[in-house]
Order: C-alpha cells, then structure tokens, then sequence
C-alpha cells in the first residue's frame, strides 16, 4: 500500500457534507450575481431580469478569486510577466474598484475572465493562481495528508485488519486495481498502476470539491480534461511496442485494396480516443454544473415561495445524482487510459487470440 502513497489522489470524507450543503450557498451566490452582476433592464416594464445565461457562464468558469457565497470571498495572488517590467505579482483585490484596472492592468468579466493591459500594445504573460488553480492544489495537499495517514497506519498496524479511512482507502485502491488496471493492462499492469491510480483519484476529489458550496469546476474546465487526456496519449505512445504500430500500418489480415482507406482511418483513431477522454468528461462534469444551476435560478425568475422548496428538493436529488457521476467519470476515464495503455502494450500473440 506504501507504493501508492505519493501517486493516489482521494477524497472521501467530503460524502455526508455534499449531500446537504449545496442549498445555501447556491441560493447566496444565485441572489448575489442575479441582484447585482448579472441583472438587466428590461425595456418594457422597468424591471430587472434575471440573466441566467450569465449567472451559469459565472459560475462554471476560472477567476482570479475565490467565493464562496455572497459576499465571502478569497483574493487570489495574480502573477504576470512582460518583457518589459518582468514578473509582477500582486493580489487580486487591487482590482476591486470601479474601473477594475490597478498599475496599467484591468481585469476583464466576459465568457471567460482575463487580464489586459490597458495600453493595449504589450503582451503579458498570465502564470496567476485562479481559483481553478488554487482548487487542485487544496485537493492535492488533502489527500497527500490522507494517503500519508492511511500508509502509517499500515506499517504502524502490520498484520492487522484496516478500520476506518485505512478501510475505505484499500476498498478504493483494490478496485481500481484488480477490476480495472489488471484486465485491461495486462500482466505488465504495475508499472502503469500508479498512474492509472493518480488518475482516478485526481478526477474524483476535484469532481466532489467541485460540488461542495463555492467549489471550482475543475473537471469542467477543457484545459485540465485536455492535459489529463494528451499525458494518457503521450504515456500509451511512448511504451508502445511494434506490434501496436504495425496494426496502424498494416493490419494483419486485411486486403491491400483496402490499406490506403484503412491507414489514416487508424491514424486519425489513435488522435480521436485522447479527444474523446477529454470531451466525455469536460461535458458530463460541467453539464451537471449547468443543470443545478438551471434549477436554482428558477427559483429567482419565478419569485414565487410555493415552487421555492420544490425546486431545492429537486435540486438536492439532482446533487446525489451527481456524487455518483462523479464517481462513475473518474472510473471511466480510468477504465479507458488502461485499455489504451493495455491494447499499446499487449504481446501480438495475446492480440491474435483475443486475450
């Protein structure tokens, strides 16, 4: 178990606290961009409407700090580099002020948010810790914190029956690794485990933090499915055998005629599973998002307390829904990286009998 200490990624304690946190601060954030942000006028009658659009946009995208609900709030460190001034570093609260500009910078609010320079001329380079950022690393130092405990409590305990986190961890970790890595891998499998396992510990503990009032969306975030899906392409290619490059191009079995057809089909195949991993789980994690979000702002088009506890019953449900998809992305991008890995891998004797 010690050997996977520094590679697994986890996070389970967090179960009871997400099943019933979500209401409040939804509900805050929900008041406090609709009456505020992401309110606008309406022509016909005078009245503000509630921009949902904006809200979802808000929410499920990076910023430059941290909040939690309305008006609790992190600053976050910005860190830029220009080649003129060189590196800046400087807190994210220097731009709260009218024009959101501090020291020749402004902080822009569209579909996704950024820093300009005001000048417009020079070009800066971004390196800052966003709320994203800042998200993996909590989730990171948490569980290095829970697998380092959970390996002393082996050695400490040798022998003996695992109780408690320990239990639950070897649940996990077994799993992944007999009904997941070993099938798939083959029987090469340990030197792509602590990988695999990383993976799927990474993708879980930032889909259950995501859930959790104020959470980032990590897992929803293209840019983070993208790496996780090229480092799973890059790892397949590089201990690939022949066999595996041979099939790209030439098949066993197939006609000639057929080869020019055959050839960059499998070649655009090899490009379209990396593509695939990191769509699948960008899509089902911020879809989630965008559903909770949905429904809690019907609560603030409508006005109306009688549909007010039906919508947040509804939406709870839909948030236990969504711990299991949590779970289920995590094993499945994980169960995907390893057939890759494993039909990369596999002797041509293997392949040839179907094993």
């Amino acid at each position: 178990m010690s050997q996977f200490t520094r590679q697994a990624l986890t996070f389970t304690l967090c179960l009871i606290t997400l099943a019933f946190s979500p209401l409040r601060a939804q509900e805050g954030d929900h008041a406090h961009h609709g009456a505020d942000a992401h309110a606008q006028h309406d022509a016909h009658d005078g009245e503000e409407k509630f921009d949902t659009g904006k809200l979802i946009m808000h929410h499920i995208g990076d910023s430059h700090e941290w909040e939690f609900s309305k008006g609790v709030s992190i600053p976050l460190p910005v860190i830029l580099y220009s080649a003129d001034r060189k590196i800046e570093i400087f807190s994210s609260a220097r731009f709260h002020n009218d024009q959101h500009e501090y020291n020749g910078y402004r902080l822009e609010h569209g579909d996704s948010e950024k820093i300009v320079p005001v000048d417009g001329d020079r070009v800066i380079y971004d390196f800052s810790i966003t709320k994203n950022v800042a998200s993996m690393i909590l989730g990171a130092v948490i569980l290095i914190l829970i697998f380092t405990s959970v390996a002393k409590a082996y050695s400490r305990e040798k022998g003996k029956a695992p109780k408690g986190l320990q239990s639950a961890m070897e649940v996990l970790v077994l799993f992944i690794r007999d009904e997941v890595v070993k099938p798939n891998v083959g029987p090469n499998y340990a030197k792509y485990l602590p990988y695999l396992l990383t993976l799927f510990f990474f993708i879980l503990i930032n889909n259950l933090l995501g859930l959790l009032p104020g959470g980032a969306n990590v897992t929803g975030n293209i840019a983070i499915t993208m790496v996780l899906a090229i480092l799973t392409f890059i790892i397949t290619h590089v201990n690939s055998n022949k066999h595996y490059w041979k099939h790209l191009v030439a098949p066993d079995g197939l006609p000639p005629a057929l080869l020019p057809v055959m050839i960059p089909v499998e070649i655009i195949g090899v490009f379209m599973k990396p593509f695939s991993l990191m769509i699948r789980l960008f899509a089902n994690i911020t879809a989630g998002h965008i559903i909770l979000l949905s429904l809690f702002s019907l609560i603030f088009i409508f006005k109306s307390f009688a549909l007010a506890p039906v919508i947040s019953a509804f939406a709870l449900f839909m948030n236990f829904i969504e711990i299991m998809v949590a779970f289920i992305q995590a094993f499945i991008f994980t169960l995907l990286s390893s057939m890759y890995i494993g039909s990369a891998i596999e002797e041509h004797s293997h392949a040839d009998h179907g094993h």
